[in-house]
């Protein structure tokens, strides 16, 4: 995994919960904390950290990893603004995942591994979303979507009617666009 990963886990981290609680996950996974945003790093060390994080607060991983997601969308924002300038809206911004976002962290970060997503439009205009990753972070994935909609002044209602971390065959999100704030 990518090191920018786990640069947003500190900030988020760290921001909510101040910097000595970012210290302590270390203390409790004995990582060192050292990542560049550029550098590859074990998935085991992002599971051990969100673990441990699920821990102290008492939460389950899923919860951590989706309010994790939803927290860094604003700094990927600042960061990367030209992924979310040509948007006002969360669907369009989702769509451009796979054949614009996804690329350019693979051109800007070399080695990036990145999901793809399946699009799936639903009559009561709902976006069905296949996601597909080996890490099996869809719960990261959900907390993005709700990010990208908190960006956008948008909320969103999300179900996951399956999930490989319950035995079925692939991960779904439906992702219905419930308006404006």
């Amino acid at each position: 995994m990518k090191g920018i990963v786990f640069d947003l886990l500190e900030r988020t981290v760290s921001s909510k919960y101040g910097d000595d609680t970012w210290d302590a996950l270390l203390d409790d996974t004995k990582l060192s904390g050292v990542y560049t945003a550029v550098g590859s790093y074990p998935d085991e060390e992002l599971l051990a950290l969100v673990g441990a994080g699920a821990r102290r607060l008492n939460v389950d991983p899923d919860t951590l990893t989706r309010w994790f997601g939803r927290e860094c969308i604003p700094l990927l924002a600042r960061r990367f603004p030209a992924f979310f300038a040509p948007h006002t809206h969360t669907r369009p911004f989702l769509l451009t995942l796979n054949e614009v976002i996804h690329p350019e962290v693979r051109k800007l970060f070399p080695g990036a591994y990145a999901p793809s997503f399946a699009y799936e439009d639903f009559p009561d205009g709902s976006l069905g979303l296949g996601y597909f990753s080996h890490r099996h972070l869809c719960a990261f994935a959900e907390g993005l979507i709700e990010g990208a909609a908190a960006h956008y002044r948008e909320t969103v209602e999300i179900q996951h009617p399956t999930c490989t971390k319950r035995g079925d065959e692939k991960c779904a999100l439906i992702v219905r666009f419930t308006g404006g704030t």
